[in-house]
């Protein structure tokens, strides 16, 4: 889609909000890709496109928006006070990003007679804004209804994230200074799903990485370790993640979860998770050494129960497997398991869904995770396409699981979005109550630093007063982590630097 900005520049800079544009144009359209020619259209004919202006109108600010698309055309304004304008630039961004989403909605929804569930709210985080609204003293409703109000949101969604945003601000009232939560990254599974774009990497071909990159990572950790306690920092919540961490020897978890145990402040850590994920990766073997170690908290993810689904996306097991690597977790002793579901694979259908999740709910999981399929650059799925059940179908399976695991007693307690998602939908975590995952909710509402080891790992160092993030990231792929000794030693610099008093 061609993107034209009328320029005025005493009023706005209009590069400035390409991105704003962009996030809109792929909730609306999200077939389209953002063009930004240098000339206005000189015919109706070059479509499809949107132009955006910003004029003033007395004492107020309109920006308005026209968008043209399959030979229809429609226009979107918001309007705001004109004295808006001459806040700090931050502020007055923050103004005209909001009224140029909500022109463009305005226009967008008129042409394609409905409204996306989460209306003209863009952005990986939408429970955000009704944490802040009721951190301010908004009660629930009163954080709902700006939801609905101000960014178009079904009352469905605005209630998921608004109970969502309860469990947000639970975790933070029991948040304490100087801890932070870790991240351990284990980037091999047994073979690659269709839909995966992590980086990992397939363990049958890259047998020879694991041992030197387990190696590797204990000198990692051993260096962490030392660092943390010499901030003063300890370690609230902890996760072990992939890839598939379970890929691993039963030895080489034992390794690495004693060595951390050893080594990192683990003292006033609450939660300890790894996950198992794969069920042909589980082992008796390797939930004992899990549960030894001290480990409280796994998943066991099936994404679905049905046999040619899972053959679709790549998966080497049956949903018998699934059941038995469940059973086996339970007699090992776990008392707390997340399982995950995708809705929207292919191959599936609304009724496959439905038995998937039923037999899900079935097994009595502490926490069941309902994720949307995100077609994502890198996976299979988008490299060589194939037949998915429609957005209008995987809104339907969203529907019924929240209606399914709403009725069984489980609460939300986190949720996020993604690029590219079938519907424009979302990723909801599900918890009998008081079994959420405190680790899950500081990573996606970014309530604390999260100190990533491992390849593919991000660290964010967050300044919890301001908010402000920083971003460190750990080499992707395994050869590269490899080699990274020094880039690691810098970082641990920066996060010295960040915490020093």
């Amino acid at each position: 889609m061609k993107l034209y900005f009328y320029t005025d520049a005493a009023l706005w800079q209009p590069e400035r909000y390409h991105y704003a544009a962009e996030q809109m144009m792929l909730t609306l359209f999200p077939g389209e890709k953002p063009e930004y020619p240098a000339q206005p259209p000189h015919t109706l004919e070059e479509e499809p496109f949107a132009c955006f202006s910003l004029s003033l109108d007395g004492e107020e600010g309109v920006l308005r928006a026209s968008v043209q698309r399959n030979g229809a055309q429609a226009q979107g304004q918001s309007r705001f006070p004109a004295h808006e304008l001459k806040q700090p630039p931050e502020a007055v961004y923050h103004t005209l990003q909001h009224a140029l989403k909500l022109a463009f909605y305005q226009a967008g929804v008129t042409l394609l007679g409905q409204e996306p569930p989460w209306g003209a709210l863009t952005g990986v985080r939408p429970v955000k804004l009704p944490t802040r609204s009721m951190a301010a003293g908004a009660s629930p409703a009163q954080a709902q209804e700006q939801l609905e109000r101000e960014y178009r949101v079904s009352p469905q969604r605005a209630r998921l994230a608004v109970d969502c945003a309860k469990a947000s601000l639970a975790v933070q009232r029991s948040l304490r200074e100087r801890e932070v939560s870790l991240y351990i990254g284990i980037p091999f599974c047994p073979t690659r799903c269709a839909y995966c774009s992590f980086v990992s990497a397939d363990v049958g071909r890259t047998l020879k990485l694991v041992d030197p990159y387990v190696e590797a990572l204990e000198e990692e950790i051993d260096a962490m370790g030392r660092l943390l306690r010499e901030l003063g920092l300890s370690v609230r919540s902890f996760y072990m993640g992939g890839g598939t961490p379970t890929t691993l020897s039963p030895e080489q978890l034992e390794g690495l979860l004693g060595r951390c145990r050893r080594v990192l402040p683990l003292e006033g850590c609450t939660e300890y998770t790894v996950e198992a994920g794969r069920p042909d990766t589980i082992t008796w073997e390797k939930l004992q050494v899990l549960k030894e170690q001290g480990i409280g908290r796994i998943s066991i993810n099936p994404q679905t129960l049905e046999e040619p689904v899972l053959q679709a996306i790549g998966r080497r097991h049956t949903a018998q497997d699934i059941l038995e690597a469940y059973a086996m977790a339970r007699k090992v002793g776990f008392a707390s398991i997340n399982m995950d579901l995708i809705a929207g694979l292919p191959r599936d259908s609304f009724a496959g869904f439905c038995r998937s999740l039923e037999g899900v709910m079935a097994l009595c999981p502490e926490n069941i995770t309902v994720h949307t399929l995100a077609l994502k650059k890198g996976s299979t799925l988008m490299e060589r396409g194939g037949a998915l059940p429609s957005g209008e179908e995987t809104a339907h399976m969203l529907d019924f699981s929240r209606e399914k695991l709403s009725a069984a007693g489980y609460l939300p307690y986190y949720l996020y979005r993604q690029k590219y998602m079938s519907g424009s939908l979302e990723n909801v975590g599900w918890a009998v109550p008081g079994t959420e995952s405190l680790y899950n909710i500081v990573m996606m509402e970014e309530l604390h630093t999260v100190i990533s080891l491992g390849g593919g790992g991000v660290t964010k160092l967050i300044e919890p007063n301001s908010g402000k993030i920083l971003r460190l990231t750990n080499p992707k792929y395994p050869h590269d982590y490899l080699s990274a000794r020094e880039k690691l030693a810098q970082q641990r610099g920066e996060i010295a630097a960040f915490f020093a008093p």
